[in-house]
């Protein structure tokens, strides 16, 4: 709600639910909500839900608004890989928005992350293989893990965790699923070769992620660097570093180390920091509907 009211989004009327009442428990534009339950019957008058809950509310929910044709802007993981479901970053894949669409997933954080880091490579010059090594931040694994890291509790505060989800018999974890799965979506590269090793960070809100890739067709340091620049969504840094705590509460994804690994032409790293829970959700997530208001999909 605080990043619809900063981009001023043409709307007349919002609401605020949760799966419990809460008078009066935020605002927007100055004013105060009361939270209400949230119902089928009581979100489908609106042309526009944003959900920022769990799986089991977009599953029980977004069915029934889906039929009625209501636009869902959804960011849990719950329809991502869904067939015939685009998964949208707006200045990476707008093209994949049709008319017919009505439900909108905001991808995993850190793929967003990646993502956008990865698109103007992409476009310059292909990619055929990435492995990235993550960085992720303590809000990634919700309200109650960032309230125990800013009150110096929690298994985190002084460490690392090399296991974000469950692992599977093959040892890979569920964030490196969704990292690889939803990173070729988002890319149109379904081919890609990817591996990911998630790792949980005493950090904030900023997850950062060390990048090493490999392009279809031959380019240099000075055509990617340019590519960067040009991208509307990066901060590049053609020097020295960038850290978390500098792009907390920031909507680009900045981009830093940029070099070869070899002199192939093919070859590079990169090390690239978001803030995820703006561009990595609710600024990906108000994105969207900007970009729906663009192409007129929503009135």
């Amino acid at each position: 709600m605080r990043v619809l009211e900063e981009r001023d989004l043409p709307i007349e009327r919002i609401g605020a639910f949760a799966s419990r009442s809460r008078p009066g428990a935020v605002y927007f534009r100055g004013v105060a909500l009361d939270v209400e339950p949230a119902s089928p019957e009581r979100l489908r008058d609106f042309d526009v839900v944003f959900f920022a809950g769990g799986e089991d509310a977009s599953e029980t929910l977004v069915p029934a608004l889906e039929k009625r044709g209501v636009v869902v802007i959804d960011n849990s993981a719950t329809f991502r890989m869904r067939d015939g479901v685009p998964l949208l970053i707006p200045e990476v894949n707008a093209g994949a928005v049709r008319a017919e669409h009505r439900l909108f997933p905001v991808g995993n954080c850190t793929a967003i992350i990646l993502c956008t880091a990865l698109a103007p490579i992409r476009d310059l010059a292909g990619l055929r293989r990435v492995h990235v090594a993550s960085y992720q931040a303590v809000s990634g694994a919700g309200r109650d893990a960032l309230d125990a890291f800013d009150r110096g509790e929690g298994a985190v505060v002084r460490n690392v965790v090399p296991k974000i989800g469950e692992l599977d018999a093959n040892g890979e974890s569920g964030e490196e699923r969704k990292v690889r799965d939803e990173t070729r979506k988002m890319l149109g590269l379904p081919e890609l070769e990817l591996s990911a090793l998630c790792v949980r960070v005493p950090v904030r809100t900023a997850h950062s992620e060390a990048v090493f890739f490999e392009t279809e067709r031959s380019t240099s340091l000075a055509e990617l660097a340019a590519a960067f620049e040009r991208a509307s969504s990066i901060v590049f840094h053609r020097s020295g570093i960038v850290t978390p705590r500098e792009v907390e509460g920031t909507d680009e994804v900045h981009v830093a180390r940029l070099r070869p690994t070899d002199a192939s032409g093919h070859r590079f790293s990169l090390f690239c920091v978001g803030d995820q829970l703006r561009k990595g959700a609710a600024t990906n997530a108000v994105q969207i509907l900007e970009l729906l208001l663009e192409k007129g999909l929503v009135r």
